[in-house]
C-alpha cells in the first residue's frame, strides 16, 4: 500500500538570485506567488529565506511576517518553516523571525565550515533558541551538516530542550560539509534508528544531486525536499521554470517507489506537529 512522503520546497535561500535564474523569487510578493504554486503542485511544507531590496540574505522579521501572512492567507493548510540560518547576521538577527510564531523553523544544532565562511552555531545558543521554540510551541526541523549535530540532537532530547519525537533533515552537497552519497545516508539512518528511533527525517542534497537524493529518501521510507535554493536547475542546461515545476516532477516521481504526497493533515500527523505536550521518550 502506497505511504505518503512528505515535500518541502525551499523556494529562495541565501544564495541563488536572479542573475543565476530569473525564476528565483525574492520580493515578499513573488515568494507569495511561488509558495502557492509550489503547495498547489504538492508540497506541503515552505521553507522561507528573505531578502533585502538587494537581493542579499536578510532577517527583516517584517518581511518574514508579510511572506508567512501572504502564503497563510491563500493556503491557509500549508505549514510555513522559517529559516534562522543566515551568513553574516548576528545570532539576534537571525533568530527574530521566531517572533512571527511559524509552525516550524530550522534549528542547525552545531557549527560547520560552508565554501567561504563558518557557520556559527554555539552550544549555548543553540541551547538557548532550542528552550525558545520548545516554549513558542515552534517544531523545529534539526539540519544536520554534519554527524555531530545528530548526537546533539540526542543530547538537547536528554535534557528534555526539544521535544520528543524530533524532525531531522540530512543536508549534503555544501562545499566543506557532508558529500552527496547514499552510503552517508545509510549511515545517518542506522545511527538514528538507534539512537531516537522514533524520530522523522528528511534528505536534502545541492545541485544536480538533488533529485538522486529525493530517490534515495522515497525509497527508503524518509521525506523529501526540493526547489530553487538548492538547485537552480531542472536538468543539466536547462534552468529551472518555477519552484512548482520541481515540486511537480517530485510529486510524480512518488509513485515509482509506492509513495504519494502527503496533505497538510497527514503531515501534520507524521511529523507530530503542535503535539509538544507528548510524555517523553528516554534517550
Amino acid at each position: 500500500m502506497a505511504t505518503p512522503a512528505a515535500i518541502t520546497v525551499a523556494i529562495t535561500g541565501s544564495i541563488p538570485t536572479k542573475a543565476d535564474n530569473p525564476a528565483v523569487p525574492v520580493t515578499p510578493e513573488e515568494q507569495v506567488v511561488s509558495a502557492v504554486e509550489a503547495i498547489d503542485a504538492g508540497a506541503t511544507i515552505v521553507h522561507v529565506h528573505v531578502r533585502d531590496d538587494q537581493q542579499r540574505p536578510s532577517s527583516d522579521v517584517d518581511r518574514y511576517r508579510t511572506v508567512y501572512d501572504g502564503i497563510k492567507r491563500e493556503r491557509p493548510d500549508a505549514i510555513v518553516q522559517l529559516s534562522t540560518g543566515g551568513r553574516g547576521r548576528s545570532p539576534d538577527e537571525r533568530f527574530s523571525c521566531l517572533e512571527v510564531r511559524p509552525e516550524m523553523a530550522s534549528l542547525s544544532t552545531g557549527s560547520v565550515n560552508f565554501a567561504t565562511s563558518v557557520y556559527e552555531n554555539p552550544p549555548q545558543l543553540v541551547e538557548q533558541q532550542a528552550a525558545r521554540m520548545l516554549d513558542l510551541d515552534i517544531k523545529p526541523e534539526i539540519e544536520i551538516f554534519d554527524f555531530a549535530m545528530l548526537y546533539s540532537c540526542v543530547e538537547l532530547l536528554k535534557r528534555g530542550l526539544l521535544a520528543p519525537p524530533p524532525h531531522v533533515q540530512l543536508v549534503m552537497g555544501i562545499k566543506n560539509t557532508l558529500p552527496p552519497k547514499e552510503s552517508i545516508l545509510d549511515f545517518f539512518l542506522s545511527e538514528l534508528r538507534e539512537l531516537i528511533p522514533d524520530a522523522t527525517w528528511t534528505c536534502a542534497a545541492t545541485g544536480r544531486f538533488q533529485l538522486e537524493a529525493n530517490r534515495w529518501a522515497l525509497r527508503r521510507g524518509g521525506h523529501v525536499r526540493t526547489g530553487l535554493e538548492d538547485n537552480i536547475y531542472y536538468e543539466k542546461g536547462r534552468l529551472a521554470q518555477s519552484n512548482a515545476e520541481l515540486v511537480a516532477r517530485l510529486a510524480d516521481l512518488c509513485a515509482e517507489y509506492d509513495r504519494y504526497p502527503a496533505s497538510p493533515a497527514e503531515t501534520r500527523q507524521l511529523l507530530h506537529l503542535n503535539q509538544t505536550t507528548e510524555s517523553a521518550t528516554t534517550y
